[in-house]
């Protein structure tokens, strides 16, 4: 396993070395390898897909800008997602800016606190990935992103701790306590005790 591992690394590493040479085919496998876990990434952070799509954007347009500045030996993944990480707190940064603005000019009865659609069925297989998608935005930030990251970029606990600039314990706490708050926010949903 740790040999596919490493033969998997430098073979990313050639073509982050291909792609800081100009090779636009090395480039683009890149964007083809990581656009996914870069947009779930960013997806979690907004629940967005427009916002999530310009993450992506601008994560690899970063990449192709700092190429040169990726350090062979380290891991790419890692390096990769803690682009798209900070582009997604900066702009979050620069969103909620917007919001609270908007809160100050706005009307009370134009700022909607709750979720106006119509109620899930949980018996269908679409409304119950509503459910969890709505579930999932109630978590805090750091909990939904973590979650993401572990179980939909299927990353390991040390790769986040990494990406994320925390000790491994609080991305295992804060995961296990994501997980706990999805199920009391999705018990109503699906019938089950919290």
């Amino acid at each position: 396993m740790e040999r596919r591992d490493t033969a998997e690394q430098a073979r990313i590493h050639a073509l982050v070395l291909r792609a800081c040479e100009g090779d636009r085919e090395a480039f683009k496998a890149i964007i083809r390898l990581y656009q996914k876990k870069v947009f779930l990434l960013a997806f979690s952070f907004f629940r967005n897909h427009e916002d999530a799509m310009d993450i992506v954007q601008e994560t690899f347009l970063r990449f192709y800008q700092k190429a040169a500045m990726f350090e062979p030996g380290k891991n790419f993944q890692n390096w990769l997602l803690q682009i798209a990480k900070n582009l997604c707190i900066d702009q979050y940064r620069r969103q909620h800016r917007k919001d609270r603005e908007f809160l100050v000019d706005a009307e009370p009865e134009e700022v909607k606190y709750e979720w106006s659609g119509p109620a899930p069925d949980p018996t269908s297989s679409s409304d119950l990935k509503d459910i969890f998608g709505l579930c999932l935005s109630r978590l805090s930030e750091r909990q939904r992103m973590i979650f993401v990251m572990r179980h939909y970029n299927q990353l390991h606990y040390t790769e986040i701790a990494q990406i994320l600039n925390i000790a491994v314990g609080t991305v295992k706490s804060l995961n296990f306590k994501a997980i706990q708050n999805l199920k009391i926010h999705m018990s109503p949903y699906v019938g089950a005790q919290p």
